[in-house]
């Protein structure tokens, strides 16, 4: 479980992002909608410990510092393989090639094995990255928008590893997306954002298929076909 409260972070002179209260629980599976600027990145970046609040508290009900994977939108590739890109977190372990290799396969990048991290396009990066952090059980994933780089067979990959890992492991998943559609796919739930602070919280299908706020309906708006 996260406790967070009375969260606070300015930008210069501007309040980036006001939390007074939010619980998210274990093995849920919860997603940050909102435009850009709405505190999205901002709040999964102090969840993982990249950037530090102005205020406020946040507690990790029975997880350690470790049992927290976080994916941002641009992660690093190393100048290794591919596969010895995603070993690493394994540390020689005696299975650690067994594991990166069935990871690769998840993300659909075992047929790039060889190849160097550091020479990946962006979508291949960011599944590549992707596949570092399944490949080891986590009981938190942050995500900043998993599937930003990649194309519809990709995410369609990347979406079935991700709801695969996380009944496998039991693990809360906490990510940021631009599109409901995939907020619906992935999330049971839903916190939506609008200038630093919650519009509304709820089941994924409730708040995305009848938006209480007035930022919620217009943020929704933009995605009517």
């Amino acid at each position: 479980m996260i406790e967070i409260r009375n969260l606070k972070k300015y930008y210069g002179g501007r309040l980036a992002l006001d939390v007074p209260k939010l619980t998210l629980d274990a093995c849920e599976r919860c997603a940050l909608i909102g435009p850009n600027g709405s505190g999205k990145t901002t709040l999964l970046r102090i969840l993982a410990g990249t950037l530090k609040p102005d205020a406020g508290t946040i507690t990790f009900d029975g997880v350690k510092k470790s049992e927290i994977g976080y994916l941002p939108q641009k992660p690093y590739a190393f100048d290794l393989s591919v596969l010895k890109n995603v070993m690493l977190p394994l540390h020689n372990e005696p299975d650690a090639r067994d594991r990166a290799l069935l990871a690769l396969e998840r993300v659909g990048l075992t047929h790039m094995k060889k190849a160097r991290g550091s020479r990946l396009s962006g979508g291949e990066a960011q599944r590549m990255a992707l596949a570092r952090l399944i490949v080891k059980p986590h009981k938190i994933l942050l995500l900043d928008e998993p599937t930003a780089a990649a194309d519809i067979s990709a995410n369609d990959r990347i979406e079935r590893a991700l709801l695969d890992y996380a009944e496998e492991c039991g693990c809360m998943l906490l990510f940021s997306s631009h599109a409901p559609s995939q907020a619906l796919r992935l999330g049971t739930r839903v916190v939506a954002l609008d200038d630093g602070k919650i519009g509304e919280t709820g089941p994924a299908a409730d708040v995305l298929n009848a938006p209480r706020s007035e930022s919620t309906k217009a943020f929704l708006a933009h995605w009517k076909i």
